[in-house]
């Protein structure tokens, strides 16, 4: 697979978790923050009872990175 190919199918699957957060918190009535998108996220990230693929985890630890500030 092509680094193209594989950073696009990264990119989607990074939409596609954070889609699922947002929609899951407007379920619950909350507002969809940068930061408590991350935090929904995290918290996921760190349940290991959840089979997750290779490429889910990735986008999740990269959607982390997107939306959490980096000190430097």
């Amino acid at each position: 697979m092509s680094n193209k190919t594989k950073d696009e199918e990264l990119y989607q699957e990074m939409c596609r978790v954070v889609g699922k957060v947002v929609l899951e918190m407007r379920d619950l009535g909350q507002e969809p923050k940068h930061v408590v998108i991350a935090g929904v996220v995290r918290t996921s990230l760190a349940n290991h009872k959840i089979k997750r693929s290779a490429l889910t985890e990735e986008a999740m630890e990269k959607v982390l990175q997107a939306l959490t500030p980096s000190h430097g």
